[in-house]
């Protein structure tokens, strides 16, 4: 008996979900928006991103000069076109496993209300307990938004981050793929954490999620993601958008923790908009890469407060470029940035920030603190801070430091009993405290575990030895 098979027919307009080439061309952009089946109105945005992107030369600040950085040296999407899974028992048993080393299945089970994974350019896991949707909070990632909620996500789409914002941010609008999308209706406040994890590990490739989380009136919102990449073959480039707007009275609280392998570039355009008494605090940890982010808040409405929360480690070959934005445009808006960084091993770490007080802001206020913690000679702390008071009745406070381990500190922890690893383990912990105490405890066991392996790989402490075998 003769059996035909049938071979599905390959669309020379557009690349296969796992054969697209190194570059950006219109060809990448249409190919990706035809996989994902988008409407018309988005692959327009995607192509006008594009035009922009083209015209707009690459920056020639921050880390880019130093390492030459070609974006067409990368692969703009790696995908697999695999359906999304709504059960940990239905992914990729290689891709599990992956996640499971994080903790992440078990971390979902025990403390979140909804969680999104991404492996390279797919989301390839996404769940909602129902107690979420019975309030109404909508959580998914940012396609299947595009297509159940298209109204909203077409309201609020590059509002706050435009397309032509910057040449980076019109990269991510041409060819984004993946990241969250989260609406809380008025009144409803997330029971649990929303949480998403985005992972890298295809060489020589892109990574360009887009976020996008509305609050609406005196609503609270808390989101958490976590980034990691595993591949040392060459380099890999991240740029993400992440759009937050919180209505009247509304409350977003946005936790990131950035664990990349050192050969990660990334630029990741971060903002978020406040309307009359609303507050969004970022909490903000960057480790490995060579990174350039400045999370953005703008205080439109009166009465309306912001926190950045920045913790930054650059060790060896690294550049932490990192700091905040603050836009105070209501009166009686109400600001805090706190800047800690780390340099070790050769390490640069800078925080570059940006407060400014529009002549509408009466009565507004922004403090500003930004640490140094510089581990040995080699290593570099700076700050640049921009501060535009234009508004006559703006009130500024900055202060900023930059220091070595105390050695009468050394002294003091060891003459109490404390080796001198444990003693540079709990000042540095010490340092960082102003952030990672904002940290969910999960979170920030985490942190603290990260934190020693920086140390260890820095070699300013010595590797913790391996546990005994049971017998």
């Amino acid at each position: 008996m003769n059996t035909t098979i049938e071979i599905p027919k390959v669309n020379p307009d557009f690349y296969p979900a796992d054969g697209f080439p190194k570059g950006l061309s219109r060809k990448v952009v249409e190919s990706i928006s035809h996989i994902k089946n988008e409407p018309s109105w988005l692959t327009e945005f995607r192509l006008k991103a594009f035009s922009i992107y083209e015209e707009k030369p690459m920056p020639d600040w921050g880390f880019i000069p130093q390492f030459h950085i070609n974006i067409d040296d990368y692969v703009h999407y790696v995908g697999t076109n695999q359906k999304k899974k709504k059960s940990w028992d239905e992914v990729d048993p290689e891709i599990l496993r992956s996640f499971e080393k994080l903790g992440i299945p078990e971390h979902e089970r025990k403390y979140l209300a909804g969680m999104e994974t991404m492996n390279d350019s797919e989301t390839i896991y996404a769940n909602v307990k129902k107690e979420l949707t019975d309030l109404g909070i909508i959580f998914c990632d940012i396609d299947t938004a595009i297509k159940e909620y298209p109204e909203l996500v077409r309201q609020y789409l590059g509002t706050v981050v435009t397309i032509g914002d910057n040449k980076f941010s019109a990269l991510n609008s041409c060819v984004f793929s993946g990241g969250s999308f989260a609406y809380i209706p008025k009144g409803i406040k997330t029971p649990m954490p929303l949480q998403a994890y985005f992972k890298v590990t295809a060489a020589s490739s892109g990574q360009y999620e887009r976020t996008l989380l509305i609050a609406d009136e005196d609503s609270h919102l808390e989101y958490s993601e976590g980034c990691t990449s595993v591949q040392d073959k060459g380099t890999n480039f991240h740029t993400a958008v992440v759009e937050l707007v919180a209505k009247k009275n509304a409350k977003i609280f946005y936790t990131t923790i950035q664990n990349w392998k050192k050969n990660m570039y990334n630029w990741t355009v971060k903002r978020g908009i406040c309307e009359e008494a609303a507050h969004i605090t970022w909490t903000d940890c960057n480790i490995g890469a060579n990174t350039i982010k400045y999370p953005g808040i703008i205080l439109k409405g009166d009465h309306s407060t912001g926190d950045v929360l920045s913790l930054a480690f650059a060790g060896g070959g690294q550049v932490q470029d990192t700091g905040a934005r603050i836009i105070h445009v209501g009166k009686n808006t109400r600001s805090n940035i706190l800047a800690k960084g780390v340099a070790l091993d050769g390490g640069i770490n800078s925080y570059r920030g940006l407060v400014k007080f529009e002549p509408s802001s009466k009565g507004s206020y922004s403090h500003i603190k930004c640490d140094g913690l510089m581990m040995d000679n080699r290593s570099q702390s700076h700050a640049y801070p921009y501060n535009d008071v234009s508004g006559e009745e703006g009130t500024l406070n900055y202060e900023a430091t930059v220091s070595k381990i105390d050695e009468d500190q050394l002294f003091y922890l060891q003459s109490r009993g404390l080796s001198e690893d444990d003693s540079k383990l709990l000042i540095i912990n010490g340092f960082c405290e102003g952030v990672t105490k904002h940290l969910d405890v999960e979170y920030s066991v985490e942190m603290t575990k990260l934190i020693r392996m920086i140390l260890e790989d820095g070699k300013v402490i010595s590797e913790a030895p391996a546990p005994a075998a049971k017998a």
